[in-house]
């Protein structure tokens, strides 16, 4: 009998296609849950993915402390190792100010389009485009050193493109989680999951600082490597979806060793003997059926999903009315704006109210991140004990508040407190960020107003993580003024206002949750 194929043979990456092979020609390996691997391997590519975007995104606040230094106090036989022009000059932070504002409104800009486009395409070579395109802006930051370039609309330009390239991430990888990754301890999952922001963090601070005060064009070209490489591994081995996979090759066999037969319109289907319960290979069936109807649109045509065609898109307005989304997007908008400041701005406050070197300022900032890991942890634990999103988020923006003052005030003592202080910062500035941009817009975009119309959740994402990234935008562009007129300590009451707005934001949600009304 002739094989059928359910999924297209676009949607089947080509290394799991090699895998399906080498599952089905040796029998020892039918005793492994396939699904189980897929599943998991999502979760470990996409970590892996996101991981990358944020390293890419970090070597400009590391390389900010040395494009401009007071030379007299520089011991180097580079000259042009000090300062490097146009950034040379006394309004330096304001000129860094202008390139992170170029980067973060373009991308929150483009984040609004960008859910949209994921809505009609393969998500995994959306990804893949995109991840190769991010590395090669990234890069080419680095290359003004290598090629002595001196333009600031150059390096506007390459930030704007960045930004712009850098939207493909998250929708991609929200979706992709929410595909394989029920409700069930959804807030738990996604919070551990939601640490890659931070480990990339991490990555990107250590990759740069180890070339920042050598040759700090490298700072910028080998994460911009990191994350080229990670685009090639998606492309490779990415299931976006369980169908791509579920009516692949490897339920095309024979019925010997045991394995069931099945009919479903007209159409014989056998399920392997070990990897499926019965409501796995109903699911499997399902995916296969839905899929045999859009073959024909989708072939030949490796960028269209072979899910887009199957649900009609929800579309913008259709997003915004769904409950939540419009607080939880406005409330996201102040927690980036805090969390996207330490982001960019943080070595440099570290080396300004210290004796640090560049290096070390980098090293040392790294600890806000590892805080941000268990704050995200935290919080998807503590929204799945209590089920309330919204109070979670309330009480750690709350707490935030005392930290953020503390830490400003006992930063300088010594290096312990300053970790303790930067760990507790980066918790609670970082644990709201993490569920709201993972569990809460995974919940919202499977709403039950969309009467299971999957194809909400990459729009409801992008809306959510769009309005946020517009704080994001703000908030590094602020702190670049206000450090130059009015201190740091200004900065830090303007990152504390930031926490109460987020708060009061979240007032109509806190109190449905409190008070179980709509």
């Amino acid at each position: 009998m002739p094989t059928v194929m359910s999924s297209t043979t676009n949607s089947v990456p080509y290394g799991i296609q090699i895998l399906q092979k080498l599952f089905d020609k040796f029998p020892s390996n039918h005793n492994i849950n396939r699904t189980n691997l897929y599943k998991y391997s999502v979760l470990i590519l996409t970590f892996i993915t996101y991981a990358a975007y944020h390293a890419s995104r970090k070597p400009i606040s590391v390389v900010k402390t040395v494009l401009y230094q007071n030379c007299s106090t520089v011991n180097h036989t580079d000259p042009d190792w000090c300062n490097w022009a146009p950034f040379n000059a006394e309004n330096h932070n304001a000129l860094f100010g202008t390139l992170d504002s170029a980067f973060l409104f373009a991308y929150a800009i483009a984040m609004f389009f960008s859910g949209l486009i994921a809505e009609h395409v393969n998500i995994r070579i959306f990804l893949t485009l995109g991840m190769i395109l991010s590395g090669t802006a990234c890069s080419m930051f680095g290359f003004a050193r290598i090629y002595n370039i001196h333009s600031i609309t150059y390096f506007i330009a390459v930030q704007i493109f960045g930004g712009i390239c850098q939207t493909t991430g998250w929708p991609g990888v929200v979706t992709a989680m929410g595909n394989w990754f029920g409700k069930g301890n959804r807030g738990f999952i996604f919070g551990i999951w939601n640490s890659h922001t931070s480990i990339g963090n991490i990555i990107g601070t250590l990759l740069a600082g180890s070339f920042v005060e050598t040759n700090w064009g490298l700072s910028f070209i080998v994460p911009g490597i990191f994350i080229i490489v990670s685009g090639i591994l998606n492309f490779l081995f990415l299931v976006v979806h369980p169908s791509d996979v579920n009516g692949g090759s490897h339920l095309n066999q024979n019925t010997q060793n045991g394995r069931k037969t099945v009919m479903k319109n007209g159409i014989r289907r056998q399920s392997p003997r070990y990897d499926y319960n019965v409501q796995e290979e109903n699911e499997i069936l399902k995916g296969s059926s839905e899929e045999d109807e859009v073959k024909e649109k989708t072939e030949g045509s490796p960028i269209l999903s072979p899910h887009g065609s199957q649900q009609k898109a929800v579309g913008f307005i259709g997003a915004i009315k769904i409950p939540g989304v419009i607080e939880f997007s406005m409330c996201l908008f102040f927690a980036k704006l805090v969390s996207y400041t330490f982001l960019y701005w943080l070595p440099n406050y570290i080396k300004y109210s210290s004796t640090y070197s560049p290096s070390e300022s980098a090293d040392l900032s790294t600890f806000f991140d590892v805080g941000g890991i268990f704050g995200g942890i935290a919080a998807g634990i503590f929204s799945d004990m209590f089920g309330k999103s919204a109070c979670t988020c309330a009480v750690m923006l709350f707490l935030a508040i005392p930290s953020l003052y503390t830490y400003n005030l006992l930063s300088s003592v010594n290096v312990y407190i300053n970790i303790a202080m930067l760990a507790l910062a980066g918790g609670l500035v970082n644990g709201p960020y993490a569920l709201i941009t993972t569990a809460v817009s995974a919940e919202l975009g499977t709403h039950s107003s969309l009467k299971g119309n999957a194809k909400a959740l990459s729009t409801v994402t992008s809306i959510i993580d769009g309005t946020g990234s517009i704080g994001a935008a703000v908030g590094p562009l602020l702190a670049a003024y206000i450090s130059n007129g009015f201190g740091w300590t200004s900065v830090f009451y303007m990152l504390m206002g930031s926490n109460v707005l987020a708060i009061l934001l979240l007032t109509r949600l806190v109190k449905r949750e409190i008070y179980n009304v709509g």
